[in-house]
C-alpha cells in the first residue's frame, strides 16, 4: 500500500459507483489513522478483527487498517445472522468487529463502528512475509466453515500470478461484483496495488445491470464464478452486448458447451482461472490459448506451482506457492488436506494430451444412488439447460433401499409455474440426456438459493434435519425407484 501511494500517489485506486473514488495516497492515509485507532482500542498484533461490511470503501480501507496494525483480518459475510456469525466470531477469537450502523446490532461482542475510527497514528509494527494476515473462512456448503491461514505472502503472490497471466497495463481498470468477504476481491485489490489501475466495485452482482456497468467505468478486466455467467448468458441478447472495453474475463468453471456462445456473444476472450481459498491460483489459461476455447481446459501450474492428479483417484493435487498455513483450529482436518506432502483438492481431473487439466467434478459433492456415482456438477448443468429453469442444485436424500437418491431444487424463472406439469417437463429434459440412475427421484421448487460469497448454491442449508424431504413440497416425479 505504502509503496503504490508513494508511487501512483493521486492516482485513482477504488472506485465505488454510490460512494465516489479514492486515491492511492488517500487510501494509504485512511488506513494508517484506522490502524492507529484500532492500536488505541487496545487490537494487538496477532489479534483477530472481524470486518462485517457491504461492498464499501470502508471494507478494503479496514482490511488494510487492520494488516497495518499486525492483526488479523476475519471477512465477515453482511448474510450471516445467528450460527453462522456466531461460529466464525467465536471460532476465530476475533476481539472486535468493525463494521457499519445497518450490520451492528447483529453483531455479539465488541464492535466499533467504521465511521468512529478516525483518529490515530499507524503503529510501527514489524509484519513479516510469512505473517497471517486473513483468517479466510471457506464456504462452508457441507458444513460449518473452516478458517484458511492466509499470509501477507500468500495475497501478494495471488495478485503477481494473475497480472502476469493478464499482461496487464496501465490503461486497465478492473471490475469486481462479489462480495468483499470472499477473497476475490481482496486478491484484486492487491492486483490494482500492484499495477496502479483503478479497482470498480459494483455493491452487488446484477445479471442484468453487470455488461451496462462495465460500458460506464471503461471495465476492461473482470473475474466472474459460479452462477454468474449463466445468468448473465439468460438474459435477453441486445444491440449493445459488444459495446464496452472489456479486453479479458476471467472465469472459473464455465460450461464448455457454452464458452464460444460467451466470446461471440460479448466479443471478448474468456480465459480460466482455477483454484481455491487454500491454495490461491493453480491452473492459469494463457489469454493466446484460442483454441482451447470449448473444450474444458482450465490451463498449466503457474510458476511456483506443482499440480498433479492422483493416480488411483483422479484427485487434482496441488503443492507449492501461494498456499494457506492450514485450518486455524483443525489439526486434524489440516493434515488430511496435506497428506503425502500434497494439498488435496477435493476437485477430479483429466489431463488431455497437450497436458491441460479438465475439471471432472468433485469429490465430495456425489450422490452414490447404489452402486453408481452421480456428478451432482453434471446433472445440474443438464437441469439448467431447461428453459423453465434459473439455478438447480442436486443433494442426497437418505434411501433404505439405494443408499440416497438425488433431489433437484429447482429456481424457476419468471412466467413459469411450479407445478407437477413443470417437474415433469424437467425431468423429461434430464431423462433424454443422462443415463437413468443421474435421474432426480424428487424436485422442489424454490423462490431462490442461498449463495455463499463465491456465488455457489449454499447446499447445507437446503436440507433441514426436521423435514421429510419426500414430504411436500418435494414432487415425487420418478416412480420407478423401488
Amino acid at each position: 500500500m505504502r509503496h503504490a501511494a508513494r508511487t501512483y500517489g493521486d492516482r485513482e485506486f477504488l472506485r465505488f459507483p454510490a460512494h465516489g473514488s479514492v486515491t492511492f495516497a488517500e487510501a494509504d492515509a485512511r488506513s494508517d489513522r484506522l490502524a492507529g485507532a484500532l492500536a488505541d482500542k487496545g487490537v494487538r498484533p496477532g489479534d483477530r478483527v472481524a470486518i462485517m461490511m457491504d461492498n464499501v470503501p470502508g471494507w478494503p480501507l479496514t482490511w488494510l487498517g487492520v494488516l497495518k496494525a499486525g492483526a488479523v483480518a476475519v471477512p465477515v459475510n453482511v448474510r450471516y445472522r445467528a450460527a453462522d456469525l456466531e461460529h466464525v466470531l467465536r471460532d476465530s477469537g476475533a476481539v472486535a468487529t468493525v463494521t457499519t450502523a445497518e450490520h451492528a446490532p447483529h453483531v455479539p461482542g465488541t464492535v466499533h463502528l467504521f465511521d468512529a475510527l478516525t483518529d490515530g497514528s499507524s503503529p510501527t509494527v514489524h509484519i513479516n512475509p510469512d505473517d497471517v494476515a486473513n483468517f479466510q473462512y471457506t464456504s462452508g456448503t457441507t458444513g460449518f466453515p473452516k478458517a484458511c491461514m492466509l499470509t501477507h505472502d500468500y495475497w501478494l503472490r495471488c495478485a503477481r500470478i494473475v497480472a502476469d497471466q493478464v499482461g496487464l497495463r496501465d490503461d486497465d481498470v478492473i471490475m469486481m461484483a462479489q462480495a468483499y468477504s470472499y477473497m476475490d476481491p481482496q486478491w484484486v485489490t492487491v492486483l490494482a496495488l500492484v499495477g496502479g489501475i483503478p479497482l470498480v466495485v459494483l455493491p452487488r452482482f446484477s445479471a442484468s445491470g453487470f455488461w451496462p456497468a462495465a460500458r460506464e467505468h471503461g471495465a476492461t478486466l473482470t473475474y466472474v464464478l459460479g452462477t454468474m455467467p449463466l445468468l448473465m448468458h439468460k438474459q435477453p441478447p441486445g444491440p449493445h452486448d459488444r459495446d464496452h472495453r472489456m479486453r479479458l474475463v476471467l472465469c472459473s468453471g464455465i460450461q464448455p458447451d457454452l464458452h464460444r456462445t460467451f466470446e461471440e456473444r460479448w466479443g471478448c476472450p474468456w480465459r480460466e482461472l482455477y483454484g481455491s481459498t487454500e491454495s490461491g491460483p493453480d491452473l492459469v489459461m494463457p489469454v493466446e490459448a484460442a483454441d482451447t476455447v470449448g473444450t474444458g481446459a482450465m490451463g498449466l501450474a503457474p510458476p511456483g506451482k506443482e499440480v498433479i492428479l492422483d493416480e488411483d483417484t483422479g484427485e487434482i493435487l496441488v503443492r507449492g506457492v501461494p498456499m494457506m498455513k492450514g485450518y486455524w483450529n483443525h489439526p486434524e482436518a489440516t493434515a488430511r488436506a496435506f497428506a503425502g506432502g500434497w494439498y488435496h483438492t477435493g476437485d477430479l481431473g483429466v489431463r488431455d494430451v497437450r497436458g491441460y487439466i479438465r475439471h471432472a467434478g468433485r469429490i465430495k459433492d456425489m450422490v452414490r444412488r447404489g452402486g453408481e456415482n452421480i456428478s451432482c456438477a453434471e446433472v445440474e448443468n443438464v437441469l439448467a439447460e431447461h428453459p423453465a429453469i434459473l439455478s438447480a442444485a442436486l443433494v442426497p436424500i437418505p434411501d433404505d433401499l439405494f443408499g440416497e437418491l438425488p433431489k433437484a431444487f429447482l429456481q424457476l424463472r419468471p412466467g413459469f409455474p411450479p407445478t407437477e406439469e413443470t417437474a415433469a417437463s424437467v425431468v423429461e429434459h434430464a431423462r433424454e440426456r443422462l443415463a437413468r440412475f443421474k435421474i432426480p427421484a424428487y424436485v422442489e421448487f424454490v423462490e431462490e438459493f442461498s449463495l455463499t460469497p463465491s456465488a455457489r448454491i449454499e447446499k447445507r442449508h437446503l436440507l433441514r434435519p426436521e423435514r421429510d424431504q419426500r414430504a411436500a413440497p418435494a414432487i415425487q416425479v420418478d416412480k420407478e425407484t423401488r
